[in-house]
Order: C-alpha cells, then structure tokens, then sequence
C-alpha cells in the first residue's frame, strides 16, 4: 500500500477524556456527545489507542516541531500519571531532529502544584477557561451540582503563573458579560492575563433562533471595539489579544491562524477517546466521522476526501454579499456551525455574527492599514525607495497615523 506524505500543517484536538468533565458548563456544546457512546463506557483513551495516536501524530506531520493539543471535556480528570505516560511515549516515540511541544485546554480547577510542576517542566502551553470576574464567571460556569467555579479556576490560574507555565485565557463571550466590556477586560488586566482569546457564544435552537445565553450580534461588535480602543490606547505590546492580531494578518498577505477566519475550514479534526476521527470539534456526529485511528492510519484520514470537502464547502456556499464586501478578507464568513442567519436578499448561509463581525473589523481597519503602511515602509527603507517619516506622511513627534494617541516615533515609526 502506497503510503500518504507527511503534512506540514495541521491540528487535532485529542480528546483523551472524551466529553468527561468534572463541570457543567451550561453553554458546553461538548456534553452532548456523551449520547454517542453507551451509557457507562469508559471514557478514557486505552493506553494502546493513545499510544497509536502519538506515534501516528509523529509521522504525520513533517515540520520540525510536532504540535500536541489536548483537549476535553476535561483532560485533567484522567489524573497526573496519565500526562507523565503521554509525555513518556511521546519521549520514546520523538525522531531524531524533532522537537515535540504541547498545549493542554482546562478549566483549572484540577490543578495543583505537582500538575503545575509537570507542566512547567515539560514545557506546556495552557489554555485555561475563564468569563471574567466572579460574578460574570460563576453565571454559567458551575459543577455538575450548580456550584460556582471562579475560585477554583483562579486558583488553579495563580499555581499556572507561580510556576511560569505559558497560560492563555478563552474568555467565551455570552449575552451577560458582553454588556460589560471594560469590566471584562480589566478583569483580564488586573490579573496580569498576557494572552487572550475571546470566544462568542452561539446556541441555535431548534425554532430557528438562538438561546438566551447567546451573544447578540450588535453586542458583539460594540464589545471587540471597547475592548480594541483601550488595548489601542494602553497595551499594545503587552497583552496579546488573538482576534486583534488576526485582523492584521490579511494586509501582511498572511494566512489566519484561528481555523473560523480562513478561507476553507477542516484544518482542526478531532480523535476521540476511541480513536474515532471527525472533521471538526463542532461536528462530532454520526455524519462527520470519517473512520478510527485503529484501522486508518492518521495521515489517511487527514488527506481524505471528504475532510477536504468539509473543508471547501466553507468557501463554496459563502452567500455573495460576504463575497463583495469590504471586510471579506478578514472574515471569510466566520464559523460555519453559525452560518444559519439570512442575508439581506432573503438567502441562506449568512453568519449569525455577521454584524458584530463587520462593525469591529471596519472599527479597526484605519489601525490595520497604518500598521501595513509603516511595516512596508520599514522594508523598503534600506533600499533608498523610501523611508517610514516619508511615506507615512506623519513626522517622528505628530500622532501616529493609526490611532494610537501615542507619538509616531514611539508608536509604528519604531
């Protein structure tokens, strides 16, 4: 059998734990997978199942730093001894030249100074999940008896930076705490959060609406330029905030990182506890599994088909009005599980967000078109063709053309 190349980019979100978790979150969409399985099957990865997994993640991928994501549910109620064995198998199973590195998604209430340890020594990256202050954080976030989880979760967050473990917030953004922008935000701040991620909540609902947990579109937009404007003003350089750092990469002729802004999706497939591959975390149904790691080998499940089509089909069914419109680049008609609202002629497939979406990336195009000026100049200065002050046409000591407040000298003319 001729045997598939290895990839150069991808991601997969291993599920070791399935949709086990020590919370209920009242807005998880994961939960719900629970129903795939038999009631009272185990929903841990065997040890054989997990090692196939990594030894088939190796060979997949040909760049030189192999990415691991482990995601849940919750990965840390498979217990301390069951990351050791991952990082164990994954020393044994390392080629030579590769370096192997991994990020671990939790809600942070398991941790610990022995967890923390493993993950500062072993070089994690941490995605730990909080919605803001107490109040905000503790509306949905509760155990599975309806008892609130901030502090937990913040303790769990103050073990990650006592150690020095790299830790980025996912904030998910849902009808209450949207209203309150500047308290999220400097919730964030305050805390000393480097990295941050805000995620919108979308539930449809089977009468064609949405949940009152989700975020309304307009709320959306008028949160991303609250929080834009003070980042713009005070932390440029010092919090790294993704959606912002996406919204800049289309005018550096740069591909989106974050999966839901790309032009095609698929590229973030997920294995399950079993094994069993589907195109997407938010597709993980009967009609999306395109076959198991135990009789497949990984690399062929990427490269099939179907997963390509998945993928494609974002793009192909993208309404026309997204196609024309002004913002199209840095949005690619967002995530296709919330392509279900109306376009403005009456057709199908626009995203639900699609007017919060429009009004922050217009919001912050001025910004994003003064940062690409300044960088092209910078690149061709050492040329002779030109030189930032010229092209820019803002002195060292005017404002800076994007907005900043700040000095062009001490803003994008450095």
């Amino acid at each position: 059998m001729k045997t598939s190349a290895a990839i150069n980019e991808f991601q997969i979100f291993a599920k070791p734990a399935g949709p086990a978790c020590n919370l209920a979150c009242r807005y998880c969409y994961y939960l719900r997978t629970e129903s795939l399985y038999a009631k009272g099957e185990s929903l841990r990865m065997p040890d054989d199942v997990l090692e196939t997994y990594i030894v088939q993640h190796i060979a997949a991928s040909s760049d030189p730093v192999v990415h691991f994501s482990w995601h849940g549910g919750e990965p840390t109620i498979l217990g301390l001894d069951y990351f050791r064995k991952i990082v164990a198998l994954q020393h044994k199973h390392q080629l030579a030249g590769r370096r192997i590195v991994n990020g671990i998604q939790t809600n942070g209430t398991l941790l610990d100074e022995d967890w923390c340890g493993l993950l500062a020594a072993e070089d994690f990256a941490v995605g730990l999940s909080l919605d803001g202050p107490q109040d905000l954080h503790d509306r949905h976030r509760v155990t599975r008896d309806g008892k609130p989880t901030y502090e937990q979760a913040m303790r769990g967050y103050r073990l990650l930076q006592g150690h020095r473990v790299a830790c980025e917030v996912l904030c998910v953004v849902n009808a209450q705490n949207v209203r309150h922008p500047m308290q999220v935000y400097r919730f964030f701040k305050q805390i000393d959060a480097r990295y941050i991620s805000f995620l919108p909540l979308v539930e449809p609902t089977a009468q064609d609406g949405v949940s009152d947990r989700t975020v309304p579109p307009e709320a959306w937009g008028d949160f991303l330029c609250a929080v834009f404007d003070e980042w713009l003003s005070q932390d440029i350089g010092r919090v790294k905030v993704q959606i912002f750092e996406e919204a800049v990469r289309p005018a550096f002729g740069q591909e989106h990182t974050l999966c839901v802004f790309r032009k095609t999706c698929g590229g973030v497939p997920v294995i399950e506890h079993n094994g069993d591959f589907y195109s997407c975390d938010h597709f993980v149904d009967d009609q999306h599994r395109l076959g198991t790691i135990r009789s497949t080998p990984l690399i062929e499940l990427l490269s099939d088909p179907r997963q390509r089509a998945f993928g494609q089909a974002k793009w192909d069914t993208l309404p026309r009005c997204c196609r024309v419109c002004e913002v199209q680049a840095m949005c690619n008609g967002g995530c296709p599980k919330d392509r279900f609202a109306r376009t403005p002629d009456g057709g199908t497939g626009l995203n639900y967000l699609c007017a919060g979406y429009k009004r922050f990336f217009n919001h912050c195009r001025p910004f994003v078109a003064a940062v690409a000026e300044a960088w092209r100049c910078q690149q061709m200065a050492p040329t002779g063709m030109a030189n930032s002050k010229s092209r820019s046409n803002a002195g060292r000591n005017e404002p800076c053309p994007c907005g900043s407040g700040r000095k062009y000298k001490n803003c994008c003319g450095r």
